[in-house]
């Protein structure tokens, strides 16, 4: 008998997915973002586009019921998969040694919070390719990118809203806090648009897949420019001069500070890039 087209390379359909979630009785919660991609086609989009080497050690995040691992295994060394919720972690291995034998020495299951990691078992990695919970997706990924120094690109499928900030460049309505903080760790773009119905449950938002590939940051510390990113955009209708006060002491010393690093006083946050922010969070207090 010909296996169903959604077996035919080891990958999930929708009717393995619903098969795995009620061996374990599970019902996907908000809390944890649980919604489970389902479409082999997309899964394939996405291992294609993270253009992983075969000497690549990925790092997925929220693997779930393991739809995007069983992608990702044939194409790098290894696979390390971050799961927060027990059961999934437990079933992940099983489900690839059933699915995928021959690669399932390539996983590693870590049963945690990916924002609470502080390090990983094995190589460290080299690429982070996941499907984020909607809910932390930026947290998780500034978190692990300043975790990771080894992490030399990420491909991550988030909601549509934060693909657009996370990728925003200065001056549009979308750029804020995500943008200039990506920005910090490498160069930021959207990778392609993933609908609602390739998921289990269908969430009633659509998605977006962004890419990063790493560089340099600017020169400057990395806190310091954050603590003014978050400031800048603390009260963004406002110039600078005004949304920086707190953070310089005095309106009169952030306009001193703003001067020093060669920016307009009247300028809005919005306006200026990483490079600007390192520059003016490295000007001297008078």
């Amino acid at each position: 008998m010909t296996p169903p087209p959604e077996h035919t390379d080891g990958l999930l359909g929708p009717a393995a997915i619903r098969e795995l979630a009620q061996q374990l009785d599970l019902r996907p919660t908000k809390s944890l973002g649980q919604n489970f991609l389902h479409d082999a086609n997309t899964i394939r989009r996405i291992v294609r586009t993270a253009e992983l080497t075969p000497e690549d050690v990925v790092l997925e995040v929220g693997p779930g019921l393991g739809s995007l691992t069983l992608g990702l295994l044939p194409a790098a060394a290894r696979v390390t998969a971050v799961e927060i919720d027990p059961r999934l972690a437990a079933l992940l291995p099983q489900t690839v040694g059933e699915r995928s034998p021959a690669l399932a020495d390539r996983l590693t299951v870590v049963e945690a919070d990916a924002l609470r990691i502080a390090d990983l078992p094995g190589p460290p990695p080299t690429a982070l390719v996941a499907n984020l919970p909607y809910n932390v997706a930026v947290p998780v990924l500034l978190h692990l990118l300043e975790l990771f120094p080894t992490l030399r690109r990420a491909l991550v499928l988030v909601q549509a809203e934060v693909a657009e900030r996370l990728a925003a460049a200065p001056g549009g309505a979308a750029y804020g806090i995500p943008s200039v903080k990506a920005a910090w760790y490498g160069e930021v773009r959207r990778a392609g648009n993933v609908g609602r119905r390739v998921f289990w449950p269908e969430p009633n938002v659509d998605s977006g897949l962004v890419s990063l590939v790493r560089r340099p940051p600017p020169p400057g510390d990395r806190a310091a420019t954050f603590a003014v990113v978050d400031a800048a955009f603390a009260t963004r209708r406002k110039g600078l001069r005004a949304a920086l006060a707190r953070w310089a002491g005095s309106p009169a010393a952030a306009e001193q500070r703003l001067r020093a690093a060669g920016i307009d006083p009247a300028t809005r946050g919005e306006q200026l890039s990483v490079t600007d922010f390192a520059r003016l969070a490295a000007t001297v207090p008078s």
